[in-house]
């Protein structure tokens, strides 16, 4: 073996072992814990762990801890001892939430894409410069290249009877494309990118309503863990109230010890509630900052729920209104415009039988000795430089046609593509307009359910409470036993929480059905209309 062909071998087993030298930084067993390397600040960094810092990394499975990343500060304008009404809280959740941020720069991508396909309408110009130097050896006799190099062109030297060719130079040129029929596929093609650019501009508005509608539901659901938070404490001072008259008359033998052992129990079982609620507050209350896209950590007072007196009258729609709302519901109207889209591109696919007609040409001057027939494009979409001599000055323009004859059926293949995304587009389309009618018919039943769930609890909230203001003064009296004011405290308890939930139940209805009908633009409007909050509940001993 000659030492070309060792020197040959040892490189191609240098290169061969470049590519799995990178499995030394990917961890080494199953079951073991990789160890990464790591920067001073805890930075996870590409290679292996040196030896030094991967003895500063935790033990077992743990990662580092990149002092780099930390978590979100709290809205920066929060204002202390200020209550947020809803509107307030949906205003920072449109500015802060990661959705309308990501629909905002998708409707600016689609914008571009649309300017970008425009651009097609344009011709490209190209500018290279190039330069170069050629050595080579050619087999003629002293004389002729003692000739050759007289006049200007190479220089030679003798070498028997062979001789050296070289020559330097440079070559600059500016090339010209253009497109100048298509028989409709670049209109079809720009008109796909607007119906794309029209469905990213509806879904950003789809994706502030969603924002809306999330914060919305919420702040309700917030609202709804306070007001049984505070009908919990009410009964729990109501519950220790009856416990008290039974240790009173137990005292006196006007009560047995089963009948205060049955007043503690309904003690301990309030106190139980009163737990349960404060954590259903705590989370609901990170359930709302959630929805906004605030930060977890922040804190600040929420204004009590404000709304109006629900009627069942007003989950009443009509099919006319039912059909307006479909008609303008965000994910209806972005399926429309998808639709629009498909039916452009099998415009674009049948274009491509078509032939088209363009022109080009380049400008080139040269100095020194290259003299090259062409210049090689440089890139991927580049393409190569013709009409390059040894002239110093050179120009063309062509124009020509181009007829496509065979390509394999490549584009017979991509119209059929192209069909079935147009078939596609259109199913959606008719899938999400009956979603969007099932979407606004199951809201309008829920808020009718709830209505109706709300009259009839109120109702009941007022013969409750009746009931139970009587047994207590006749428990305490003497009159009436301990087991009948505990039953009709926690009636009116029972009944008192069920209509706080179907009142927010109520509220949550009304707030889908506008979201339904494509109608949640901004905060509900209870502006004009009597007001009602947790605190005006009917509550235990009222």
């Amino acid at each position: 073996m000659t030492h070309r062909s060792i020197a040959a071998t040892l490189l191609l087993l240098t290169l061969s072992g470049c590519a799995t030298d990178a499995l030394r930084s990917a961890p080494q067993r199953p079951d073991q814990p990789w160890h990464p390397d790591v920067s001073d600040k805890g930075e996870i960094l590409p290679g292996r762990a040196q030896g030094r810092q991967s003895l500063a990394l935790p033990p077992g499975f743990v990662l580092p801890s990149n002092s780099n990343i930390s978590p979100r500060l709290p809205h920066p304008d929060i204002a202390p001892g200020h209550a947020y009404q809803l509107a307030e809280i949906i205003d920072m959740a449109e500015e802060s939430s990661p959705v309308t941020r990501t629909a905002w720069n998708a409707a600016r991508d689609a914008a571009l894409a649309v300017g970008i396909t425009r651009a097609s309408y344009l011709p490209t110009l190209t500018a290279s410069v190039v330069g170069g130097y050629t050595r080579s050896r050619n087999s003629l006799n002293s004389a002729s290249l003692s000739d050759v190099g007289q006049a200007g062109t190479v220089s030679t030297g003798n070498l028997g009877n062979s001789g050296w060719t070289s020559g330097t130079g440079e070559v600059q040129t500016l090339g010209l494309q253009w497109l100048l029929f298509d028989f409709g596929e670049r209109e079809a093609r720009i008109s796909m990118a607007q119906q794309t650019q029209i469905a990213s501009n509806v879904l950003f508005t789809g994706a502030h309503q969603k924002v809306i509608y999330d914060v919305t539901l919420a702040y309700y659901a917030h609202a709804a863990a306070v007001a049984r938070l505070k009908l919990t404490r009410d009964a729990l001072v109501n519950s220790r109230k009856v416990a008290a008259a039974a240790e009173a008359r137990l005292k006196q033998d006007q009560a047995t010890v089963q009948e205060v052992a049955q007043a503690r129990a309904t003690v301990a079982q309030n106190e139980l509630r009163v737990v349960e609620g404060e954590g259903s507050v705590r989370d609901t209350y990170l359930s709302l900052m959630t929805a906004a896209g605030l930060s977890p950590t922040t804190q600040f007072d929420i204004a009590p729920v404000t709304g109006r007196t629900i009627r069942v009258e007003d989950a009443t729609l009509t099919d006319d209104m039912i059909r307006k709302a479909v008609s303008r519901r965000p994910d209806v109207l972005a399926a429309y415009a998808s639709a629009r889209s498909a039916e452009e591109g099998v415009r674009a696919a049948k274009s491509a039988f078509l032939p088209k007609i363009f022109a080009t040409g380049n400008v080139s001057y040269s100095t020194g000795n290259l003299a090259l027939s062409s210049l090689p494009g440089a890139g991927q979409n580049s393409s190569p430089t013709l009409n390059v001599s040894s002239n110093a000055f050179s120009s063309i323009i062509l124009g020509g046609i181009t007829i496509p004859v065979f390509d394999g059926g490549l584009r017979a293949a991509l119209l059929s593509r192209a069909r079935n995304s147009e078939d596609n587009a259109k199913a959606t389309l008719r899938q999400t307009q009956d979603e969007s009618v099932r979407q606004v018919v199951a809201a309008q039943n829920a808020l009718h359910t709830a209505s109706a769930a709300y009259k009839a609890t109120t109702a009941a909230v007022k013969a409750s409470q009746i009931s139970f203001n009587a047994a207590l003064t006749a428990c305490q009296s003497g009159a009436g036993s301990v087991t009948q004011a505990i039953l009709a405290q926690s009636v009116l308890l029972n009944t008192t929480i069920q209509q706080s939930d179907t009142y927010h139940a109520a509220l949550t209805a009304a707030a889908s059905v506008a979201f339904a009908t494509g109608a949640l633009g901004q905060a509900p409007d209870t502006s004009g209309i009597p007001e009602y909050s947790p605190e005006e509940l009917p509550t235990e001993g009222q």
